[in-house]
C-alpha cells in the first residue's frame, strides 16, 4: 500500500511572493507568437466591453448615465488581464495536436522511469491537480470578466439589476455597489493570470517520502509536457492552444 504524500506548508506571504515570481518568468520566456495572441485578444475583449457598456461610443448602444472616470483604467486592466490569460493558452509553437500528445506522452513515460521512487498513482494525482488549476483559472478568468461588465456598465441600463433593482433601486442600490465590483473583477483577473501563468514553470507534483531526486526533476518545467497535452484536451481554447 503506498503511503500519502505530504506537502510542507509555506506562509502566505512566501507563497505569493513565490506565484508572482514564477509568473513574471513565465512571461519572460513566451516569444512572439504568445505575444501576438495575447495583444490580440486584449484588442478584441477590449473592444467588446467596450462597445457593450458604451465607453465607445457606437450607435448601437445607449447609455442613460455617463462614465465616471474610474470605468476607464478597469476596463483597460481587465482587458490587459484577459488578454494575459488567453495568451497563456497559446502553444510556443504552432504543432500538431497528435503530434503534441505522442511527443508529452512520451516525455512522461521517460520522467516516469527516471524516477522509480514516484509511482504512477502519483503521476495521475499530479495531473489531476494540474487540470484543477486549469479549471480554477479559467472559472476565475470568465468571473473577472463578467463582473468588469456589471461594474463599468451603465447601472440602470442593465437589464439584470433594471428587472431585480427597478430604475430608481438601480441608481439608489447598484450603483454604489459597482466600484466595490470593479475591485473584485481586478482581483479575480489577477489571480487567474498568475495561477496561471505560474503553472508553467511549476506543475506541483506530489513529492515522495523518500525524498529522491528524480522526484524533485518531475516537479519542475521538465514535465510540463507532460501534463500540457492534458491541459490541451480541456482547453475552451481554439487556434492551437494548450
Amino acid at each position: 500500500m503506498t503511503a500519502e504524500p505530504t506537502r510542507t506548508r509555506r506562509p502566505l506571504g512566501q507563497t505569493v511572493h513565490r506565484k508572482l515570481a514564477q509568473s513574471w518568468q513565465a512571461l519572460r520566456e513566451w516569444n512572439r507568437r504568445q505575444w501576438a495572441f495575447t495583444a490580440a485578444s486584449t484588442v478584441v475583449f477590449g473592444l467588446l466591453l467596450g462597445v457593450a457598456t458604451v465607453l465607445i461610443p457606437n450607435p448601437v448602444f445607449g447609455r442613460d448615465i455617463a462614465p465616471v472616470w474610474w470605468n476607464y483604467p478597469v476596463w483597460i486592466l481587465t482587458s490587459i488581464g484577459m488578454g494575459l490569460l488567453i495568451g497563456s493558452y497559446v502553444n510556443p509553437q504552432p504543432t500538431n495536436r497528435k503530434n503534441e500528445v505522442e511527443d508529452a506522452q512520451s516525455q512522461a513515460n521517460l520522467d516516469t522511469a527516471i524516477d522509480g521512487s514516484l509511482n504512477v498513482s502519483q503521476v495521475s494525482l499530479g495531473i489531476d491537480e494540474e487540470n484543477t488549476k486549469t479549471t480554477l483559472s479559467e472559472k476565475l478568468g470568465i468571473a473577472g470578466g463578467a463582473l468588469a461588465w456589471f461594474a463599468v456598465g451603465c447601472p440602470v441600463c442593465n437589464k439584470i439589476a433594471l428587472l431585480a433593482l427597478g430604475y430608481s433601486g438601480a441608481i439608489t442600490w447598484f450603483a454604489p455597489v459597482q466600484p466595490f465590483l470593479a475591485v473584485l473583477a481586478l482581483a479575480l483577473t489577477v489571480v487567474a493570470v498568475v495561477y496561471r501563468l505560474s503553472g508553467q514553470i511549476e506543475c506541483p507534483l506530489p513529492q515522495s517520502k523518500s525524498g529522491a531526486s528524480g522526484s524533485q526533476a518531475v516537479n519542475t518545467r521538465s514535465s510540463i509536457a507532460s501534463n500540457s497535452a492534458n491541459a490541451a484536451r480541456t482547453s475552451p481554447f481554439p487556434f492551437g492552444m494548450e
